[in-house]
């Protein structure tokens, strides 16, 4: 019993602490540097605001490494991993769920992908600079100006058909380490980048072949869960596609094309798309 309020605790504190965060989107955006570059003013504001929805005793646990980190034992994050894990079968579109099982299960798959990210120039670059991708940092109107050929467009149609905002990734909030916080923050930044670039919509089906693709990739656990358990809701008609095109075409593009983590696609707007596609060895979609 004591073991279920424990789980209850977290992912309630975890739910309030999201829904008072995210009305300012990312708040990694000032300076672009852990821990420096967030403004004490405007980080002061903010544990304020959370605060004033928070039980004494979550208080504590609040921003002790970064802004919005929820600082957890072993065992609470074990938790934390079963609960949300199960919620998300249940459920797949808690992306509070989704994000919280990335989170508690990435440790060490996180320091692989910073490892392989110092290891390319641009992907180096990426962490150095830190950048964050959200309404204040992209010039919307400018990309739906682009040609229609061009990755920014693409990307922009992928946003507004799709009534998506790059505001909606949820901040960071389980990763107890600095560094690592910002890789596990670009990774879920770019993840409509990914879906353009691979040219995956973002049904059960676009979203478990960008799952393998990058499970195979980063190796995060999270992952590795949704492109194997995914498939588990496809009918009968998809089952069929899934199998026959979308899974060897993700398989295949996860094992060659370049590793997505260390691209930076801010400086890729302008790029036709099917060139970017092909110097990032990726096959067009299958349909």
């Amino acid at each position: 019993m004591a073991l279920r309020r424990t789980v209850s605790e977290l992912l309630s504190n975890y739910c309030c602490k999201c829904a008072s965060l995210s009305s300012n989107s990312v708040f990694y955006e000032a300076t672009r540097r852990y821990p420096t570059f967030i403004n004490q003013d405007y980080e002061s504001q903010q544990r304020q605001e959370a605060s004033n929805n928070e039980p004494e005793s979550a208080k504590s646990r609040y921003d002790f490494l970064y802004p919005g980190h929820i600082q957890s034992s072993l065992l609470q994050k074990s938790l934390l991993s079963v609960g949300s894990a199960g919620m998300a079968i249940l459920d797949p579109s808690r992306d509070d769920m989704i994000a919280t099982l990335g989170e508690t299960t990435g440790h060490y798959a996180l320091q692989r992908i910073r490892h392989k990210m110092m290891q390319d120039p641009v992907g180096r670059q990426i962490l150095e600079e830190q950048p964050v991708i959200n309404t204040k940092t992209l010039d919307l109107d400018y990309l739906r100006s682009l040609p229609n050929d061009s990755f920014g467009k693409h990307y922009c149609n992928f946003l507004d058909k799709n009534g998506f905002s790059p505001d909606a990734r949820l901040p960071v909030s389980f990763v107890d380490d600095v560094d690592l916080a910002y890789v596990m923050l670009r990774y879920r930044q770019i993840h409509d980048l990914v879906h353009t670039v691979c040219g995956m919509k973002p049904n059960m089906l676009g979203e478990v072949a960008v799952k393998w693709v990058e499970a195979l990739q980063t190796g995060l656990p999270m992952c590795v869960f949704g492109a194997l358990f995914g498939p588990v809701r496809f009918g009968p008609r998809w089952r069929g596609k899934y199998v026959s095109t979308y899974l060897p075409w993700a398989i295949r593009n996860g094992y060659n094309a370049k590793f997505l983590m260390t691209v930076y696609y801010e400086k890729q707007w302008e790029t036709p798309i099917d060139q970017l596609r092909a110097e990032l060895k990726i096959d067009p979609p299958p349909d």
